[in-house]
């Protein structure tokens, strides 16, 4: 392969100078740079772009932040920052920190050490202090989950808002006796979340049972499963769920589909993101759909303009309550 020091002894010019019109430097003469680029063609040279971009101190790498792959709702924000990221000439590296402050000092030593330019958060483990240090000189955007006192921008829903309407259309369909399956309330947007679901109910005149709110330590299928028998053993049985992510819905409606009782005549059920699985159970999931692709490329927007040096803005964008068979049949 050829390299830069052949590049310029074919075009009869300095190794200077092939750097300059590689750069896209105006200081080259229009008849040296044709010079250099019918070498560069000839040669079939490919400069180093990590050599390049040292140079000019950027990586034109952008981290994710994910607390786990396997996640779908993560699926379609992470397309939106990729689409986002590739058409202004950067790449992404998904970082996977299961929830570890051990894990999340890895990459962010990344960015402390300039071998990446930035990053979107998308944990709600994060260590929001050793987050916040870091935006004081980097470049970091939250998206989805995010922390109000930190002063990094973000990207996200309203979501109390959406929990008041999700469980609003409960109500409008008759039900009185509805059980929230919730997230660790550690978590912001499981917060707020609950507060939609209480706000609900109190602007109905329906009281809050906390028997009827179930607190899990993640929005995993097995938990909406776990959590799902042990609302089926209540002699005072909820006649509806609003469970705070697909997957928890998703697990609870197989556990009632189990236990031979039909959605949405003896229970029905909403879910929260509208990812691809809640379209394809039986029946299909009536969930709150967020805008994950657009999250994923305001996000990916926000922070290349960050890294610019740009003003930013936090943005929430709005939501969708998706009716679809697991509340009316």
């Amino acid at each position: 392969m050829a390299n830069i020091q052949q590049v310029a002894k074919e075009a009869g010019v300095s190794v200077a100078t092939v750097s300059r019109v590689l750069n896209g430097q105006n200081s080259v003469t229009a008849k040296t740079r044709m010079k250099v680029e019918v070498a560069i063609e000839k040669l079939n040279y490919e400069p180093s772009m990590l050599g390049r971009n040292l140079r000019n101190s950027k990586s034109r790498l952008l981290l994710i932040l994910i607390p786990q792959i396997s996640n779908p709702f993560y699926f379609e924000i992470i397309k939106g920052i990729e689409s986002t990221a590739i058409q202004h000439n950067h790449n992404i590296l998904l970082c996977e920190t299961d929830s570890s402050s051990a894990r999340e000092d890895i990459y962010f030593n990344l960015v402390r050490k300039k071998m990446a330019d930035g990053i979107i958060s998308m944990d709600p483990a994060v260590n929001i202090e050793t987050l916040t240090k870091l935006a004081e000189r980097h470049a970091i955007i939250q998206c989805s989950e995010y922390s109000l006192d930190s002063g990094i921008p973000y990207v996200t829903i309203d979501n109390e808002g959406a929990a008041y309407q999700a469980v609003n259309h409960l109500i409008q369909l008759g039900h009185e006796k509805i059980a929230l399956i919730n997230s660790d309330e550690t978590y912001l947007y499981a917060r707020q979340r609950k507060m939609g679901y209480k706000k609900a109910l109190e602007q109905h005149g329906i009281e809050v049972k906390e028997e009827y709110i179930y607190q899990n330590k993640g929005i995993g299928f097995d938990y909406g499963q776990q959590t799902m028998r042990k609302i089926l053993a209540m002699e005072d049985r909820p006649t509806a769920i609003f469970a705070v992510s697909d997957l928890l819905a998703i697990g609870a409606l197989k556990e009632i589909n189990a236990m031979g009782l039909n959605v949405p005549n003896d229970i029905a059920i909403i879910g929260f993101d509208k990812i691809d699985f809640s379209n394809m159970t039986h029946p299909t999931l009536t969930t709150i759909a967020q805008p994950m692709y657009q999250m994923g490329t305001t996000a990916a927007n926000m922070l290349i303009k960050k890294i610019k040096g740009e003003q930013v803005e936090s943005v929430i964008l709005d939501h969708e309550l998706v009716i679809r068979g697991s509340t009316s049949g």
